[in-house]
């Protein structure tokens, strides 16, 4: 196993089903533990909402697009549950969810950055080693999961609307000079998935060098944290 595989996949991650029931109780467990006010709390709960909605289908396709789609959704939400069950252990989760930790009870930053800020995390480093793990678990090669990725993608997108639709203080609240308004405008989840696509591909193309390969992981890392607690700049 090259050292990217030894450093990056979860405890546990060989054994993960292909469905999404284990990763729905694990979400529901930690909505039950933390206030709803508690900055990860507000990005797994608007989570946990889409996921539960979008069921076993994950999008269009036949069913073995599905079951693709429904192992890299697995794969992705894995990384997000590990990193915050290793912050609860007192460990050291990846870079881009350090930011919103220490942050999840700040009066001076909005739920909606809390949520903004996870959905960064989440694509902009999670779901990059997701693709990773469900290519060497399939044994295909990242373009063989472009259709997939694309069904996992119209979930995000759909995690995006819901965190705008819940989440977003109403007109009245929001002006254009509103740094709110200046942080939610300068994020892009088309563009944090396409950004997303070319790191896995890449990182992908790197696993035959095992040192070249854990210093990309670790800019990727890097790079998605900077953007994250960008986006958790206090607003008031």
């Amino acid at each position: 196993m090259t050292q990217i595989e030894q450093s990056e996949v979860p405890p546990g991650a060989a054994a993960l089903p292909t469905g999404d029931s284990r990763v729905i109780e694990r979400m529901r467990e930690l909505r039950s533990r933390w206030p709803s006010g508690d900055g990860v709390a507000v990005f797994n709960a608007a989570y946990l909402e889409v996921v539960e909605r979008a069921g076993p289908g994950l999008g269009r396709g036949g069913v073995d697009d599905r079951e693709g789609a429904a192992l890299l959704g697995v794969r992705c939400a894995e990384r997000y549950l590990a990193a915050v069950e290793t912050a609860t252990a007192a460990g050291r989760p990846p870079e881009c969810w350090r930011p919103l930790l220490p942050y999840r009870r700040h009066p001076g930053v909005r739920p909606l950055q809390f949520a903004l800020s996870g959905l960064q995390a989440h694509v902009g480093h999670d779901l990059v080693l997701a693709v990773v793990d469900t290519c060497r678990t399939l044994g295909c090669d990242p373009p063989d999961l472009e259709g997939e990725f694309e069904r996992v993608g119209d979930l995000l997108v759909l995690l995006e609307e819901r965190i705008h639709d819940e989440l977003m203080p109403g007109p009245d609240l929001l002006e254009i000079a509103d740094p709110l308004t200046h942080l939610v405008s300068s994020w892009s989840l088309e563009r944090a998935r396409e950004a997303a696509w070319s790191a896995a591909r890449v990182l992908w193309r790197l696993r035959g060098f095992p040192s070249l390969a854990e210093e990309f992981r670790q800019r990727t890392d890097a790079g998605a944290g900077l953007v994250g607690r960008l986006l958790l700049t206090p607003c008031r």
